[in-house]
């Protein structure tokens, strides 16, 4: 079996989280989870070598922009200082990546790599708020969105600064692999298995003040009903909250409204099902309490950007190559 070459861009006083995190996902062999393992990951720079992080630590780096090149996927992630003007040959090695067909993927900062390349005219991105406005300003052609995690474009995509970047790392994986060993290997790492890159970037309350406050045992219920047709009501009464509380302290906690929340829910188990199992559409719709095969279809199509059953034979001719 061919892997995937995922190649990781490094360069001089990187940050170390946004350097750290593709490693995590990709570099290491998960044969409890897929064996063999499904990526060929490489670190790459303009000087093959040691390469001192931002945070004062030597990351060894056996390849270089030649081998970045020829990557199926590259990862350019935080840059050290955004301001400046970013590596003239890792941009050109981006670019060349790109127009052999290299999926190009960039974590916060990473984004005025893309950018500087010319990858982001005409696409929605976007990148750590705080830098939002510059990456804009610098690049009117790029539709900046400040507020979303990540942004898949298909073959591009970017996203927002520091846990951000594991998100799209798992998105990523979901996308090559499925939903199952994307959750496998979320809760290997126990970080959230799927938070879509609609989500909010900052919320006001993102920890609860009181372990007592805490909406984690309603979500695990809710995950639990999901074939039922919860309301906003169904979730208040379980909480003993009135319904205007529950919405404020859900959008507090979460970054997003209670029936948003649950229909991604929804959308996210039937994008499991169709992976796993040979179920039919009407089936699966009961099961993510979706309630009708047509309103599988609208959802789905509407989240994920493809069809049910597309999305199936696509899935699963990828998992036989």
């Amino acid at each position: 079996m061919t892997r995937h070459r995922v190649a990781l861009a490094v360069a001089d006083q990187v940050p170390i989280y946004e350097a750290a995190v593709p490693c995590e996902v990709f570099g290491r062999p998960r044969p409890d989870i897929a064996d063999p393992w499904h990526y060929d990951f490489r670190v790459c720079s303009a000087d093959p070598g040691r390469t001192r992080t931002g945070g004062g630590f030597l990351v060894d780096t056996g390849y270089g922009l030649a081998e970045l090149a020829a990557a199926d996927t590259v990862i350019v992630p935080a840059c050290a200082d955004p301001r400046v003007p970013q590596p003239p040959g890792l941009v050109a090695a981006v670019r060349t990546a790109y127009e052999a067909g290299a999926r190009i993927v960039s974590l916060c900062t990473g984004a005025f790599v893309l950018a500087e390349a010319g990858l982001l005219d005409g696409r929605r991105a976007t990148t750590h708020w705080m830098h939002a406005r510059t990456l804009a300003t610098r690049y009117p052609a790029v539709t900046v969105d400040e507020t979303a995690l990540y942004v898949d474009e298909g073959d591009v995509l970017t996203s927002a600064g520091t846990a951000a970047g594991m998100d799209l790392c798992l998105h990523l994986v979901r996308l090559d692999l499925g939903a199952e060993i994307a959750n496998l290997l979320a809760r290997r790492l126990v970080t959230p298995p799927h938070r879509t890159g609609g989500q909010a970037q900052y919320v006001e309350a993102p920890v609860p003040a009181r372990d007592d406050d805490s909406l984690a045992p309603l979500l695990d219920w809710a995950l639990a009903h999901l074939h039922e047709p919860l309301t906003i009501a169904d979730l208040a009464r379980h909480e003993h909250l009135t319904p205007r509380t529950l919405i404020r302290r859900f959008r507090a906690a979460t970054g997003t409204a209670p029936l948003r929340w649950l229909l991604t829910q929804r959308v996210q188990r039937a994008r499991t099902l169709l992976e796993s199992t040979s179920e039919p559409l009407g089936r699966i719709a009961d099961e993510c309490g979706l309630g009708s095969e047509a309103n599988l279809r609208h959802h789905f199509t509407r989240l994920v950007g493809v069809e049910p059953t597309p999305y199936r034979r696509t899935f699963r001719a990828r998992q036989s190559r």
